[in-house]
């Protein structure tokens, strides 16, 4: 019998793992051999290293698209290793550096004109991947942000949501995220950290940066508004499952949750995470978004009240709430039903 930490991961992440493109026969094969949290990332790198060799020997065989497929497979198998794993940190580590390598490999395959994007912040850089549509001319830019455990390395099948639509993307990770993460740790106030990329992007001319979006999954749900309330060269906004007050149910989090959360903002103690978790609020920032706003949230999500949803869509002038009642977190039981929506509207909004 898995013990509770593996099980609480099994039950509350399954389908953002399969969402997210991690195979499902590997997700059953991969976690029906952990019982204890201490093996978890063994047994997931274990999984990244097979697709791995089967990229590799795929290229030995000039079977690219098979090679650059399975080199998306491993990345997101090593990105899941140590999502909210604090066990180990230098095995911590390691993971993340295969999970980086490998996606890198696969754009070499897949899509050679993706661009790592390095932005000068305060004392450290901020990092992107940039991928732009194959059609000609100057298409919008969406920024998509990842939450509190996520990463650049998880989004290649989002990013292709909106690629497919025209709109390039930057997935971006800013204070307390991924590589990033390394020196720096969460911030309230990550709209600054937005409005340094757009100033390091500004002197490109394959993109228009006169349409550019923003998306925010999870905790990565109020970044995107926030950085829309203060930052006007963003056009519409989406939030999918992000929190009005990410501290309003602090102990009913998955302890992994809450361990995750200490990790990444530096703190000594849960207690003292409980603190900064309490800056993470919307609270008197709303009013400003005045620009188009969607917010998607499902009511069946466990780590965020879905009442938060309705505040937030209440409080920003010009927004729209699409409530999906069987919803999970960030909805990602039902891909099928809010990445079309969001693409579509974030064409809608950028491109027409």
């Amino acid at each position: 019998m898995p013990d509770l930490r593996v099980q609480a991961a099994i039950t509350n992440w399954a389908p953002r793992f399969v969402a997210q493109g991690v195979d499902y026969n590997d997700f059953i094969a991969t976690t029906s051999k952990i019982e204890t949290w201490d093996e978890w990332l063994d047994a997931w790198v274990q999984t990244g290293d097979m697709h791995t060799e089967l990229a590799q020997d795929a290229e030995t065989k000039g079977r690219q698209l098979s090679a650059g497929e399975a080199y998306v497979r491993a990345a997101l198998c090593y990105h899941f290793s140590k999502f909210v794993w604090m066990v180990d940190m230098d095995k911590y580590r390691s993971a993340a550096d295969k999970a980086v390598k490998t996606l890198y490999e696969a754009h070499r395959l897949l899509d050679p004109t993706a661009e790592r994007i390095e932005a000068p912040f305060e004392n450290y850089q901020l990092i992107g991947n940039l991928r732009r549509p194959s059609k000609n001319g100057l298409p919008p830019l969406v920024i998509l942000l990842p939450g509190l455990d996520s990463t650049k390395e998880e989004f290649f099948h989002w990013e292709n949501v909106f690629l497919s639509r025209g709109i390039a993307t930057l997935s971006m990770e800013g204070p307390g995220q991924g590589e990033v993460g390394y020196n720096s740790f969460i911030r309230p106030d990550y709209n600054v950290a937005v409005s340094a990329m757009l100033d390091s992007l500004q002197s490109r001319n394959d993109l228009d940066l006169v349409q550019v979006g923003i998306v925010g999954v999870s905790l990565g749900g109020y970044y995107a508004p926030r950085t829309a309330a203060f930052e006007p060269r963003i056009k519409a906004a989406a939030a999918i499952g992000g929190p009005y007050q990410f501290a309003e149910k602090w102990s009913d989090l998955p302890p992994i949750t809450r361990e995750t959360f200490v990790h990444h903002t530096g703190s000594k103690d849960e207690q003292e995470a409980e603190g900064i978790a309490h800056q993470i609020s919307l609270e008197g920032v709303l009013h400003q978004l005045t620009q188009p706003f969607l917010v998607v949230f499902g009511k069946l999500d466990r780590l965020i009240p879905w009442q938060q949803a309705v505040r937030v869509a209440e409080e920003a002038p010009n927004a729209e709430l699409v409530m999906y009642e069987d919803g999970n977190h960030v909805c990602n039981n039902m891909p099928y039903r809010y990445r079309p929506l969001v693409g579509d509207w974030m064409r809608e909004h950028l491109m027409t």
